[in-house]
């Protein structure tokens, strides 16, 4: 078994463990040092790519508000089902959820999103495989001075994690988003995990 197959089985574990409220990395590090970070105003478009139980997602349409909208996607309806009750429940209307494999289009239009946020989703992909397609993708639905969030597991013998050989370095992002145009503009150390935002060259 391949390492992006191991990182993928991994991930279907964690997603069948939780079921309906998925996987999520939200409790894994202080939310409000990530929001600090995202900086999302009232109006703004973000997309939570890969959202799991969506705790970024109820959090982020409280603060894009009435005039802002909230996309969640991801490639486990099921999950998106216990997002939708969720948000219910607590009264939110701005959020959009779509059953989307990341590895395929992302079924949103065209300049369309302020801010794409990827949680420890990366690490389960085969970039050199995949990667064009899905930054394609990532590009044409930012709007110009739109931003990519991520956040991913540190390289490291942590007790939390996917096996060492799917995690993914700050470094390893600079160099694949270079040709693409995008340059990382942010890092914060957020314990076991690190976040790192990238914008379009100006």
């Amino acid at each position: 078994m391949d390492k992006k197959n191991r990182c993928m089985n991994e991930h279907s574990y964690n997603h069948k463990r939780t079921h309906r409220r998925g996987p999520s990395s939200y409790h894994m590090h202080n939310p409000d040092v990530v929001f600090n970070e995202l900086n999302i105003k009232k109006g703004d478009s973000f997309l939570d790519l890969g959202c799991g139980s969506g705790d970024y997602s109820i959090q982020a349409a409280g603060l894009v508000g009435d005039s802002g909208m909230v996309y969640a996607l991801d490639i486990w309806g099921e999950v998106l089902e216990g997002l939708n009750e969720r948000a219910g429940e607590d009264g939110i209307t701005n959020i959009k959820t779509k059953v989307c494999n990341i590895k395929e289009n992302i079924n949103l239009d065209d300049n369309s999103i302020d801010i794409c946020f990827i949680s420890t989703v990366l690490h389960t992909i085969d970039l050199s495989i995949d990667g064009k397609r899905l930054f394609d993708e990532i590009d044409r639905v930012l709007k110009p001075r739109g931003r990519i969030v991520i956040i991913e597991c540190k390289k490291g013998d942590y007790p939390v994690g996917p096996p060492m050989s799917c995690r993914i370095s700050p470094e390893e992002f600079e160099e694949f988003f270079l040709p693409y145009g995008f340059v990382k503009i942010s890092f914060v150390d957020l314990g076991y995990n690190y976040m790192i935002s990238f914008k379009l060259k100006s």
